[in-house]
C-alpha cells in the first residue's frame, strides 16, 4: 500500500485529504481498529473476559508500533497481521499480564483483519473523495446556471455540429459526477463490510457465539454485517473498483472536455493563472490546462487497477493463494487517483474562466452551415425531406467550396427564394434559436442535483 502521495511525483496525483487515510499508518490503525472491534464484540458475547477486551483495546494504538518493521516481517508469513498479532500480544502481556493477551486476535485470521482493515481504510478515504465530488458537482451547477445561454458548438466526431449552451454541456458534467458520486456513496454505506469467518469461513473456534460476534464485531468498526464471510467471494472489492472507475471516467471526460475547449484555435475556456501555472518550461506564450492535464494523467491509470481487481475474484476454494494479496496496493492506489482527481476537478472548476465571445466567434467558423438541418427542416415542408435534404446539401458543398456564407448562398438560389425570404432565412440562421430542449434538460439537471444534495444533507 502507498504510504502517502509525496515524493517527486505523488503530488501531481494526490494531494486530496483521502491520501491522510492511505498512510502505511492509517492501514495499520484501521487493523488495530479490527482487532479492538473483535475483542470487545467478543466480551459482548461472553466469549472474552471484559477487561481483556479492555487491556487489548487500550494496546490498539499505531504510534506504538512500526510499520517499516512489521513490513519487513511480513514476508515470513506474507501479511503484516502475523506479526502485528505477535507485537500486540507482547504489548498486552506487558502492560497486564498473559491471561488477558492470550485473548488477542481470538477466533479470527490474517485475512479477517486485513481484508475488514481494508473496509475501514476506503470507508474513511470515501469521505474525502465524496467531498470533493459533491464540490465539483456544485461548481459544475454554478456554470450551468450562469451560462444557460451562452451559446457555443456542440461538436460531433470533433466537427461542428449543432448549437447548444455551455450551460448544457456543464449540466452534462454535473449530472455524471452525481451518478458517479451516488455509485461510490452506495458502495460506502450498503457495500463494505466486516469480514470474520475464522480459519475457513466457519467460525468454529467461537463456538455458538460466532454470528453474534460477527454481528457485533460490524457494528462496533460501523461496517456492513455481511451475510456470511465473503473471503474467497469478492464482489464487494470489485463493487469498489467498478465504483471508482465510473467515477474516473466522469472525471476523465470533463477533463478532456476543458482541455479540447482550452485549445489556442478555440480558446473557449481556459484555466485560472496561478503564478507560473500552466507555463511551459521553453515557450513563454503558453498557457497549458495543467488541471486538467493531471486529473487526465490520474484516470488514464485508473482502468488497469480496476482491471486488476476483477481479474483477482476468482479466489481458490476458502482461502487465495495471491490473488487477495495481489488487491491490496491496487486497492489503495484507486482511491489515491480517485481522491486526487476529484480533489483537482473541483480546483479546475473553480477557478474556470468562460469566454462567451470565443464561443461566438466559433459559432461563426463554418459561415452558417452549422444550421444546416434547420433549414432543412423548414423546406421540408414544401419540397419533402428527401428533397429538401439534398437542395441543403448541395447549396452547403456550394457554399464551402466557394468560401461563401450558406446565408449568401441560400438568398441566391431560386429554390430557396421560393419559400423563404430574407427574414427567414436569418432566423433559420440564428444559433439561438435552434437550441431545443436545453434549457429545459439544465433545469433537469440542476433540480436532480438539489434533491440529491437534500438527500446527502439530511
Amino acid at each position: 500500500m502507498p504510504s502517502d502521495g509525496g515524493g517527486l511525483l505523488g503530488p501531481l496525483f494526490a494531494g486530496s485529504r483521502a491520501d491522510d487515510e492511505l498512510t502505511d499508518r492509517a492501514l495499520l490503525q484501521a487493523m488495530l481498529d479490527a482487532e479492538r472491534a473483535l475483542a470487545a464484540a467478543s466480551s459482548q458475547a461472553g466469549v472474552v473476559p471484559e477487561a481483556a477486551a479492555a487491556a487489548i483495546a487500550a494496546a490498539c494504538h499505531a504510534a506504538r508500533f512500526d510499520p517499516g518493521d512489521l513490513g519487513r516481517r511480513a514476508e515470513a508469513a506474507g501479511n503484516p497481521v502475523v506479526p502485528l498479532v505477535r507485537d500486540l500480544t507482547g504489548a498486552v502481556e506487558r502492560q497486564v499480564g498473559p491471561e488477558a493477551a492470550r485473548w488477542v486476535h481470538h477466533g479470527a485470521t490474517s485475512q479477517d483483519i486485513m481484508d475488514t482493515a481494508a473496509s475501514l481504510v476506503a470507508f474513511r478515504a470515501l469521505g474525502p473523495v465524496l467531498d470533493d465530488l459533491d464540490g465539483a458537482a456544485g461548481e459544475c451547477a454554478r456554470l450551468a446556471e450562469q451560462h444557460r445561454a451562452t451559446v457555443l458548438a456542440a461538436r460531433t466526431l470533433g466537427q461542428q455540429a449543432l448549437p447548444t449552451t455551455f450551460g448544457l454541456k456543464a449540466a452534462g458534467w454535473l449530472a455524471a459526477l452525481d451518478e458517479a458520486a451516488d455509485g461510490l456513496d452506495r458502495v460506502r454505506r450498503r457495500r463494505l463490510a466486516a469480514q470474520l469467518g475464522g480459519a475457513a469461513g466457519t467460525l468454529a473456534s467461537l463456538g455458538p457465539e460466532g454470528v453474534a460476534v460477527a454481528g457485533g464485531y460490524a457494528r462496533e468498526l460501523g461496517l456492513c454485517e455481511p451475510v456470511l464471510p465473503w473471503h474467497t467471494n469478492r464482489v464487494r472489492v470489485a463493487e469498489l473498483a467498478a465504483a471508482l472507475g465510473v467515477a474516473a471516467g466522469a472525471l476523465a471526460k470533463l477533463a478532456l472536455d476543458v482541455t479540447l475547449l482550452a485549445q489556442t484555435e478555440l480558446g473557449e475556456v481556459t484555466e485560472a493563472a496561478d503564478g507560473d501555472r500552466g507555463g511551459s518550461s521553453t515557450l513563454p506564450h503558453k498557457r497549458n490546462p495543467v488541471g486538467a492535464v493531471l486529473v487526465t494523467a490520474a484516470t488514464r491509470r485508473v482502468p488497469g487497477l480496476v482491471a486488476t481487481l476483477l481479474a483477482a475474484m476468482a479466489q481458490e476454494q476458502e482461502r487465495a493463494a495471491g490473488a487477495w494479496h495481489a488487491e491490496w496496493q491496487p486497492q489503495a492506489e484507486l482511491l489515491r487517483l480517485v481522491g486526487g482527481a476529484a480533489r483537482r476537478t473541483r480546483e479546475l472548476l473553480g477557478g474556470l474562466v468562460v469566454h462567451p465571445d470565443r464561443m461566438r466567434a466559433g459559432l461563426e467558423a463554418t459561415g452558417g452551415l452549422l444550421l444546416a438541418e434547420r433549414v432543412a427542416g423548414e423546406l421540408a415542408g414544401p419540397l419533402g425531406r428527401v428533397q429538401a435534404g439534398e437542395l441543403v446539401r448541395r447549396l452547403g458543398r456550394e457554399a464551402s467550396a466557394g468560401g461563401r456564407p450558406l446565408r449568401a448562398v441560400l438568398l441566391a438560389d431560386p429554390a430557396v427564394r421560393e419559400h423563404l425570404d430574407e427574414a427567414a432565412v436569418d432566423r433559420l440562421l440564428d444559433p439561438e434559436g435552434y437550441l431545443g430542449s436545453a434549457g429545459r434538460f439544465i433545469d433537469r439537471a440542476l433540480a436532480a442535483h438539489r434533491a440529491r444534495s437534500s438527500r446527502s444533507a439530511g
